[in-house]
């Protein structure tokens, strides 16, 4: 009789598939750059993975669960991949519905006047290692004005899984990389 509890269990995890996803492939200036930026240990649960989709929304859609700090990409066919990120802390979190309205690799970064009367040191930056955009921006819009938010990657991968940034999702950089190359400008991003 101890069978059936096993049989029922397998079933159930059988549901719950996650497959890892290769990395993406690399310019030699993405591979020079991204070497510069220090290792972190990672927890494996902000991984980019292939799963079920969670979010009941139309393939192509990005959705960013800022409680879980996962970001699902959906894929046709019921599946989605799944990403780690770092979030806006309770003070400047953001959620909404936007569109992607530009894509850049290493970015220059210009933070908005709000950001630099909190923080003096803040500065703007031409892209690169070192730049806080890291390796790529998505640049997010809201009817067709710029929410001053983005995704992009990180210079500070050990905070991923966290709620740090000014409002901006954050991600690893192998995983921005991964995300531009799959999203179209015009993708809709969903914020909750």
């Amino acid at each position: 009789m101890r069978i059936v509890p096993i049989i029922v269990c397998a079933s159930l995890l059988a549901g719950c598939s996650f497959k890892g996803v290769p990395d993406p492939t690399l310019s030699a200036r993405d591979a020079e750059f991204m070497a510069l930026v220090p290792d972190a240990e990672f927890d494996p649960h902000f991984a980019r993975y292939e799963m079920n989709d969670p979010t009941r929304e139309p393939p192509g859609t990005i959705v960013v669960e800022t409680r879980e700090r996962q970001l699902y990409l959906v894929q046709p066919g019921g599946k989605a991949l799944r990403y780690g990120v770092s979030v806006g802390d309770e003070a400047y979190g953001w959620t909404g519905k936007a569109t992607v309205d530009r894509k850049a690799e290493w970015p220059a970064w210009n933070p908005p006047a709000e950001m630099i009367k909190r923080w003096p040191h803040v500065h703007a930056m031409q892209g690169g290692p070192m730049n806080p955009l890291g390796a790529r921006a998505l640049y997010l819009s809201e009817n067709g004005k710029d929410t001053l938010y983005r995704i992009h990657g990180t210079n500070e991968p050990e905070k991923i899984g966290q709620a740090v940034s000014s409002g901006c999702i954050r991600m690893r950089n192998i995983d921005v990389v991964d995300l531009f190359n799959r999203v179209p400008v015009g993708a809709t991003v969903i914020v909750r």
